[in-house]
């Protein structure tokens, strides 16, 4: 079995569902038909989470301090928006909206300043939990919006890669972070929605966020304990 889960089944935004946080990007896509779309989406869902777990495997390998890098987000969306999009792997050129949410995204001129700002913080913080780190990374990377579409997903991803390096271990399972969000994001948008509505107060509060990821890693890890011991828990 995929160690992606049953998401491999769906699209990479996974089912439809109320009150979807959603970019419309101001290009053209490549693939125009909803069918293929949906297929091409699955497909480019399990190729990204691969090179995700490769990025993880690879750091640990190294046994150096890791380092997150705009150039493996950059890989990350390429991975989910190839043959989907023009700009699969490219910050996006203009202006951005996400319908569903109140947050308004930065102009398209600083994101590439913001995505190294964002590197820098978990470079810089390694002191802080793996929880947090990935936490910061969630909401960040959906706060700057650097790409034209897949910035739910290459979010989702980076997230767990940062939370996976700095456990120090490759978190598989059936029941991956990433796959639970995609089958229930009300939870996701709301600490989405949370952490915006902080920022925009003064200082960005992820503690909702934090909560989430919490939760839903007490929940993969169930999982994996049912796969190494045949019992359910």
């Amino acid at each position: 079995m995929s160690h992606l889960g049953p998401a491999k089944m769906a699209s990479a935004e996974g089912p439809e569902q109320p009150q979807r946080r959603h970019s419309v990007p101001k290009n053209a896509e490549t693939l125009a038909d909803p069918a293929l779309r949906a297929r091409r989406e699955a497909e480019n869902g399990i190729r990204q989470f691969d090179l995700g777990m490769r990025i993880v495997e690879d750091a640990l390998a190294r046994g150096e301090p890791f380092k997150l890098r705009p150039s493996q987000l950059q890989a990350l969306h390429r991975e989910a928006l190839q043959g989907l999009s023009e700009w699969a792997g490219n910050w996006r050129p203009a202006g951005i909206e996400i319908e569903g949410s109140t947050h308004r995204p930065v102009g398209a001129h600083l994101v590439p300043e913001l995505v190294e700002d964002l590197c820098e913080y978990v470079n810089g913080h390694r002191d802080r939990s793996p929880i947090h780190l990935a936490a910061f990374v969630m909401w960040r990377l959906n706060w700057i919006h650097p790409f034209t579409d897949g910035n739910g997903r290459t979010s989702r991803i980076a997230s767990y890669v940062v939370l996976c390096i700095s456990l120090k271990s490759v978190l598989r399972g059936k029941n991956t972070i990433p796959d639970q969000i995609v089958f229930n994001r009300g939870p996701y948008f709301d600490a989405l929605e949370a952490a915006d509505r902080s920022s925009r107060a003064g200082a960005p509060d992820l503690t909702k966020m934090e909560e989430l990821l919490e939760g839903m890693l007490a929940v993969q890890l169930k999982s994996m304990m049912e796969d190494a011991t045949n019992k359910t828990f």
